[in-house]
């Protein structure tokens, strides 16, 4: 099983097991869950998870923070489970107008998210390279890399038509036939103008519907409605046909001739509320974006934001809110390196660094749930610095002018496409420099309770006591070697196909490709497991080292087939015994590798692991060193 299969696992069963989920999607760092029962959920045991960085309850959601890998543990828990993402059932609890609501936004943005984050980040780096005169926009790499850059934005109803019919319920295909007509070339051409259906006005606003958001929201959950009705009304044998008909021949009048204008306006009042309230003081409203926006993301409610800024773009052609979120974004990063220099825990030091360096491209939950938060006083000097940050990039009028996610990479969308004034990025830069800067001092400054180091865990368990044929352990020796188990080649742990194994995440160690079908003791000690498909054994020694042997990658699903066990779990064994007998040729021919990890997996409690840097091995001969 791999690493994600296991977090999945035991995420999945943490909550409640699958009968207790409704439904569950992911963002870029986290597993957004609808719980029938939140109270089912062992909260307390997924935040002592190693992989697990920190568990929210907001917006009617139960949100596990995994860190920038949850897509692929979401795909794991996805196999294991046979959920889907979308709800099977959202009877099981009421929740807030305001829970629903960012519930809504989340749930049909998150799926694009990346996509949306990718065309912004390369259309801002396309304008960047006009205005310093890289590219013209008539060369034809500017001409086919804008076209994919600004056409999700361009025919943004299509996208979100497929992700809210997934939210609501309904045919996706259907919906994108009403964001298809939406943003239809003829449509697109009748912009400004008002056309007549059946003496009916149709009004096509100024900038018609592409890039839109609320009118193929509105659409599509309308849609649902009229879906289910002709569903009820309609034979099922003529179902496939007439349903489609009947939908289309509702929703495209009502769309053009009502929804449509109604989104528009609505899109207009809320841009306009944005607009009046950043008019009264840009300063203030960059200071509270900046200061609060990190409260806003623990909570989900940044999710809200995210139709403003595309409204903004949108009808204004900028946005003003996205640059003032810049500090605050990259403030978590200057409190988290302040962290790495003060802390003298080496787990929190390493997810410092790493959540210092995520926080730069965009991703702070890890920074912001394992690092700056639990320490309090770092995330109260994030805070403080994205404010000011804030404050200065609003004073300057900073404006944005393609969407994506908010990290260091969003510098270039603050140039305009039509002036490439470089105004804007100087004045995000400084308010952005000044935010990280001043949370790295301000941590150092105030401090924080460091935490203490904890005794790793191990994979096996220790041996309390030794007899019969071993020896006491050895206590004065400054390091110990460890034979090959096997004869053959050698290889570092890197090369094996399993990232789990490669990544060393269970430990140091290397890896032996075996020319002989024999494995032996390395060490004098007690087997403390052995798999009853024979496929891989651990042994904890007499110096309490614990080391593992897996035969091959995904052998265990030979059930035991080519292997031969001479020893059983509690056997004492000295250096050279036989441990198992396993055919390689069979192996390989079931189409499985025979690489044979050597790990060792309590290596945290060792000063190194240091392979002999051999190429070839006999069973016996030395292999590792080692360092107490």
């Amino acid at each position: 099983m791999s690493k994600n299969q296991e977090i999945a696992s035991r995420v999945l069963d943490a909550v409640g097991g699958k009968e207790n989920v409704n439904s569950v999607v992911h963002c870029a760092t986290r597993l957004r869950f609808k719980l029938k029962d939140e109270e089912k959920a062992d909260t307390e045991r997924l935040q002592e998870d190693p992989d697990v960085i920190q568990v929210v309850r907001s917006g009617g959601q139960y949100q596990v923070v995994i860190g920038s890998h949850v897509s692929d543990v979401y795909r794991e828990l996805i196999d294991q489970s046979n959920l889907s993402s979308a709800s099977d059932d959202d009877s099981g609890k009421s929740e807030t107008v305001l829970g629903r609501l960012i519930d809504i936004v989340s749930s049909i943005f998150t799926p694009f998210l990346g996509a949306m984050a990718g065309a912004g980040v390369l259309k801002g780096f396309l304008t960047l390279a006009l205005a310093l005169n890289w590219l013209t926009d008539t060369s034809g790499v500017y001409i086919v890399l804008f076209a994919i850059a600004d056409g999700f934005f361009t025919y943004l109803p299509v996208a979100l038509a497929v992700t809210a019919a997934r939210k609501f319920k309904t045919n996706e295909f259907l919906a994108l036939a009403l964001a298809m007509a939406l943003v239809y070339p003829t449509i697109t051409a009748s912009a400004g103008q008002t056309l007549s259906f059946l003496g009916l006005p149709v009004i096509i606003g100024a900038s018609a519907y592409t890039s839109s958001v609320i009118p193929i929201l509105l659409a599509v959950f309308i849609q649902s409605y009229v879906e289910r009705f002709f569903k009820k009304v309609v034979p099922d044998f003529l179902q496939i046909i007439c349903v489609p008909v009947g939908v289309f021949l509702i929703m495209a009048p009502l769309t053009f001739i009502a929804i449509g204008p109604i989104g528009t306006i609505l899109g207009d009042w809320l841009g306009k509320g944005y607009g009046a309230i950043y008019g009264l003081s840009p300063l203030v409203a960059g200071a509270v974006m900046g200061g609060l926006w990190q409260v806003f993301v623990m909570f989900g409610m940044h999710w809200g934001f995210v139709p403003i800024a595309l409204l903004n773009l949108t009808q204004y052609g900028s946005d003003s809110m996205v640059p003032m979120l810049l500090p605050a974004v990259i403030s978590q990063a200057g409190a988290a390196l302040a962290v790495f220099f003060i802390t003298k825990n080496t787990k929190l030091k390493g997810l410092a660094m790493s959540s210092t360096i995520t926080a730069f491209f965009g991703i702070t939950e890890p920074t912001v749930y394992g690092v700056t938060l639990p320490l309090k006083k770092p995330f109260i000097a994030a805070c403080i610095s994205g404010a000011v940050g804030g404050a200065i990039i609003g004073f300057s009028h900073v404006q944005n002018y393609a969407f994506g996610l908010v990290s260091i990479l969003s510098l270039p969308s603050f140039i305009p496409q039509d002036t490439k004034s470089l105004d804007g990025v100087i004045w995000a830069a400084i308010g952005t420099a000044v935010a990280f800067v001043l949370a790295f001092v301000l941590t150092m400054v105030l401090r924080f309770e460091d935490k203490p180091e904890t005794a790793p865990k191990t994979t096996l368990e220790k041996v309390d006591e030794v007899t019969d044929t071993v020896t006491a352990p050895t206590t004065d020796a400054h390091h110990y070697t460890i034979a090959s188990p096997l004869t053959g080649n050698v290889l570092p742990l890197s090369k094996v196909e399993d990232q789990v194994f490669a990544s060393e995440a269970l430990g140091k160690g290397i890896a032996i490709e075996p020319t002989v079908g024999e494995l032996y003791a390395p060490y004098d000690g007690e087997i403390t497991t052995i798999f009853p498909t024979g496929h891989a054994v651990g042994i904890t020694t007499i110096d309490g080292i614990e080391i593992l042997m897996h035969i091959g990658m995904d052998t265990v699903a030979l059930e035991g087939k080519g292997f031969e066990a001479f020893v059983k779990q509690g056997d004492k064994v000295q250096k050279g015994t036989l441990l198992i007998r396993f055919d390689i040729e069979f192996i390989k021919a079931q189409g499985y590798p025979v690489v044979t990890p050597v790990v060792i997996t309590n290596t945290a409690q060792f000063t190194d692991v240091l392979d002999l840097d051999q190429q070839t091995i006999l069973n016996g001969e030395d292999v590792l060193t080692i360092v107490k």
